[in-house]
This record gives C-alpha cells, structure tokens and sequence, in this order.
C-alpha cells in the first residue's frame, strides 16, 4: 500500500519520520562523544548508526510522494546505506584489536540504555507504518528494531565488563554483532525494494 503526502496516513508518517530523525540526531552526538571518551567499538558502531537512522528517516520525508518506481530506487540507496555503520564498526574494531583496552563498564551500560530508550521510542512511533509506504519505512522500522536488540547487548556488555569479564572483547563482539545486524536489515531492504521496483515495471 503506497501512502498519498496528503492522506491522513500520509500526514501522521511525515509526522512521526520528523521526530525519529531528530531523536536519532540528537542522541548521535551524546553516544558519538562518549564512545570517543572510553574507546567502545560498541558505542562507535551504534553512534554512527543513529546518525544513519537520522539519514534515512529524513530521505523518506524528501521522498515520501514519489512515483513507485523512484521509491523503490532511493529504498535500495537506503540498502546500500544500512552498510556504512558495519564497514565502519569493523574499521573501528581492528583497530581496537591492536589496543585491546577494555572501555569503562559504567558510561557504556548508561549510554546503552539511553540508546535503548531513543530507540524503543522510535520504534513504537514507526510500528503502525511498518507494512505501508514502501521499503522506505520497513527500513526506518528494521533500524529502530535492530538497534534496540543491539542497545540490550550493549548494557549486557558494559555489565560482562564490569563483573565478570575485564577485557576489551565483550565490547568488540557486540560492535561486530551491531555489523551483522544491519548487514541483514540492509539485505532485507534491498529486495524488498527490488520487488517493489519490479512491481512498478
């Protein structure tokens, strides 16, 4: 089901794409300085990954509108957006291996559930268009989704760091699992978008 811009679904989806991008902005900055702070791939991964939530929420308010066909080509752009956070952790990570310090528990567990919160957040405001408006909108949802099961793994990590484990490696095996993650929303986007691009031929 395509979504007019001036139907009433249409108007509440803008609506709810302009607040989960600027939620998703707003907690890049917070998570992006800390993770800086205390050397965490995990935060690194997920920091950049609000800011590529915040990209994709604010390419679905440009493209909300378009034709079908431009749709499914900008929610295959989006595919290959998914990526970048997965490239970027795995940078961040071989460089953690030739360091392997491990973060301080306490800011990566509190970071995590301030992340948890923006994104469980997100996510309830994006449920209801989940199955409407295209690949667009499944990608916005598939993020806030994902990234709510990573933020949980993050606190569980920054607790594994605190009590039981003192190693840089609980942090590292979450940064890699955040890649993995948005390596399979980025696949599932792109043939939904494929077939959406298909139908419209």
């Amino acid at each position: 089901m395509d979504i007019a811009v001036g139907d009433k679904l249409g108007v509440a989806l803008r609506r709810a794409v302009k607040w989960v991008a600027m939620l998703n902005l707003g907690y890049f900055g917070i998570e992006f300085a800390v993770a800086l702070a205390i050397g965490s791939v995990s935060l690194f991964a997920d920091s950049i990954d609000f800011l590529e939530d915040a990209s994709i929420n604010l390419l679905i308010l440009v493209a909300l509108g378009w034709s079908a066909r431009n749709m499914a080509r900008v929610g295959m752009a989006l595919a290959a957006i998914l990526l970048v956070p997965g490239l970027a952790t795995l940078w961040t990570a071989w460089d953690k291996l030739n360091a392997p310090v491990a973060p301080d528990p306490l800011p990566l567990s509190l970071a995590g559930l301030g992340a948890l919160g923006v994104n469980l957040s997100c996510a309830l405001i994006l449920v209801r268009f989940r199955r409407h408006g295209s690949s667009l909108t499944r990608a916005a949802f598939l993020s806030a989704r994902n990234d709510a099961f990573a933020n949980v793994a993050i606190v569980a990590a920054g607790l594994v760091t605190a009590f039981l484990w003192q190693s840089a490696w609980p942090d590292l095996l979450v940064g890699l699992a955040i890649a993995l993650m948005n390596a399979d929303a980025a696949r599932e986007v792109w043939e939904t978008a494929r077939r959406e691009r298909s139908a419209a031929a």
